[in-house]
């Protein structure tokens, strides 16, 4: 072939499994997202195969631990494939929720994916160095070892396109102290490392540049015949690689403060505690007030709604509500908008509807808990256990 035949750019698979042989003909399963263009941000085609080879790996007797990563050092994964779902909502009846069938199989495919995650029968090491947000805090939480980084950037922030915290988002958020979960919805404020542990996000906390200590680690270690021993035995090979505890987070270091704004009930008197903190003078605290102000009103007291019923529910009734109130995000105007300013003509100057906290109100939000489809049909997630 000719210099001039050779293709620009070669097609690669958007995820890359491998397995490590260890002890005994023993194997640990790595599948690394693999679009580092796009910070790992997860497609659908990336939750089929990733789906499809955990449920392999989970038949398969020999795989004793499964390790999921990025390609490239500056994500784990950086969100879903917002690309495609705006093409979705484009070329999709306009007010039509059910009839963006994109949309449809794109949330159904990730949400059982991250509900495998969480029920999975065999230890799931998350390496989650780099940004970590939307669809990778999906992958991450299900997770039975989370790993982070010096380089760890944690956040939900969907504020700023306006959609909401899903991928069982609002399940976690509601399950943080009281008004820490709100603050973070409503601000999509990063998180490193120090905060994530102490908050129950993540469990260990190794070196970047560790993870071929932790393979190594794994593949020398001598896995029980007896499974339900498996993930003490990645705690042990995890010990190893663990690096010393790192300095207490802005969360932490304002917690106090936080909790007291957003701890109550009403959600004008939580935005307007918010609102307050514009011009603090810790630039992390600033900027998170100016993400809440310049993000969306709809997002913010959609999160508020989930947040509350989350709160009630199941992992499983979570999933099922979400899928529903995302679908309902697909037909509003302000998560077209959102992706249209952020990301296409990246104006960064979105024209939210409602325009105002006070427009969002309680009785808005209700539209986006309405069943969705045949009344003759179960619900798509119907199957998701407890």
């Amino acid at each position: 072939m000719s210099a001039s035949a050779i293709p620009e750019t070669i097609p690669q698979d958007p995820v890359l499994f491998h397995e490590i042989p260890g002890r005994e003909g023993r194997r640990i399963g790595v599948a690394m997202l693999n679009s580092p263009q796009t910070l790992n941000g997860l497609s659908l085609p990336m939750c089929r195969l990733l789906d499809a080879r955990l449920r392999a790996w989970a038949a398969d007797d020999g795989i004793v631990a499964v390790v999921l990563k990025g390609a490239g050092e500056k994500a784990f994964c950086a969100g879903g494939d917002l690309h495609a779902l705006q093409r979705a909502m484009l070329d999709s009846p306009a007010g039509d929720a059910w009839a963006n069938a994109p949309a449809r199989e794109f949330f159904e495919t990730e949400y059982r994916l991250d509900h495998r995650i969480h029920c999975y029968a065999k230890p799931v090491l998350c390496w989650a160095s780099g940004f970590v947000m939307g669809g990778g805090v999906g992958l991450m939480m299900g997770a039975s070892h989370r790993i982070v980084t010096g380089a760890t950037r944690f956040a939900m922030p969907e504020v700023t396109i306006g959609l909401y915290p899903d991928v069982a988002g609002t399940w976690m958020l509601s399950r943080l102290p009281r008004g820490i979960g709100t603050f973070l919805a409503f601000t999509g404020a990063q998180l490193g490392a120090g905060d994530c542990l102490h908050y129950g996000l993540a469990d260990r906390f190794c070196d970047a540049a560790g993870l071929d200590d932790v393979l190594a680690a794994l593949t020398a270690t001598d896995w029980s015949a007896d499974p339900s021993r498996h993930a003490a035995q990645v705690d042990a090979a995890l010990d190893v690689c663990q690096a010393p505890t790192p300095e207490p987070g802005p969360l932490q270091r304002h917690a106090d403060i936080i909790r007291q704004a957003c701890g109550r009930a009403d959600f004008l008197e939580i935005a307007a505690a918010i609102e307050v903190w514009r011009n603090h003078p810790d630039p992390w605290l600033a900027r998170a007030a100016s993400t809440f102000l310049a993000g969306s009103p709809g997002s913010a007291r959609l999160s508020h709604t989930l947040l509350a019923r989350a709160r009630h529910q199941s992992l499983a009734e979570t999933f099922r509500m979400e899928f529903m109130a995302s679908l309902h995000c697909c037909a509003e105007p302000d998560f077209r908008e959102g992706i249209r300013a952020l990301l296409i003509d990246k104006d960064k100057s979105p024209h939210w509807n409602p325009a105002t906290r006070e427009q969002a109100t309680a009785d808005w939000a209700q539209r986006f808990l309405v069943p969705l489809g045949p009344d003759d049909r179960p619900h798509p997630l119907a199957d998701l256990g407890a």
